[in-house]
């Protein structure tokens, strides 16, 4: 008798798999020492943390049969990639497209600060899951707009090729969301130095994974690794 087994997912020909890294953490905001800011964007550098979390990833993907490493124009993501990128021999590429929300006039650390302080603004951005609640921050029509023009131009580039994007937890989240048909902010907070996986073909992207940690250990054990 003919058995039919379960199906075992296959990326179809011609397609783009793409490996989703969020950069590790970035240092404190304060508000005396305000982020330097990169086209208007703020670009912290990475905390100890973040460099540990970055090896880490390295280490995780450093055997996979990756085709390139894609950075946004922010240093975060940058300095994420780089032990990746010396596993591999291999130059980053910069997409800015890919670069994280515009927070408008919370950019530059204030952000962080009135979400600590539960300000009035943040409580109205996750009721409605919209950035643009924020005076001057990026609409999510906008977001869509730049995001969706980087991912196909990653695709059309790197047919039946392994890549990773080393990118910012409010993209990730949009990425998925935007895949899964979900609420906006449905999966906004993907921890730092997290992996995600997605598959583009034709037009579409299929979520293949989210949030992966299991190569980060706890923050009490990153805390204890060597600087």
């Amino acid at each position: 008798m003919k058995e039919y087994r379960q199906h075992r997912y296959e990326v179809p020909e011609g397609a783009t798999e793409i490996i989703l890294v969020r950069h590790g953490e970035s240092r404190a905001a304060t508000a005396d020492n305000p982020f330097p800011l990169v086209e208007g964007q703020g670009d912290p550098e990475l905390a100890s943390q973040g460099r540990q979390q970055a090896v880490a990833v390295g280490e995780r993907l450093k055997h996979f049969p990756i085709n390139a490493v894609y950075v946004t124009s922010l240093q975060r993501t940058v300095e994420t990639a780089a032990p990746l990128c010396a596993h591999l021999e291999m130059e980053h590429r910069v997409d800015p497209d890919l670069r994280e929300v515009h927070l408008g006039d919370w950019e530059g650390g204030k952000f962080r600060i009135m979400v600590h302080e539960n300000h009035p603004l943040c409580v109205k951005m996750h009721e409605e899951q919209r950035w643009d609640v924020i005076p001057g921050a990026e609409s999510r029509e906008a977001l869509q707009e730049r995001i969706g023009r980087g991912l196909h131009r990653i695709a059309r580039a790197h047919p039946n090729e392994l890549v990773v994007a080393v990118l910012h937890g409010g993209v990730i989240g949009h990425i998925i969301a935007e895949a899964t048909g979900s609420t906006p902010f449905a999966f906004n907070g993907c921890d730092n130095g997290s992996i995600s996986r997605i598959v583009m073909a034709d037009g579409k992207i299929v979520v293949r994974g989210f949030n992966d940690v299991s190569h980060l250990g706890n923050s009490e054990t990153l805390a204890s690794l060597p600087t």
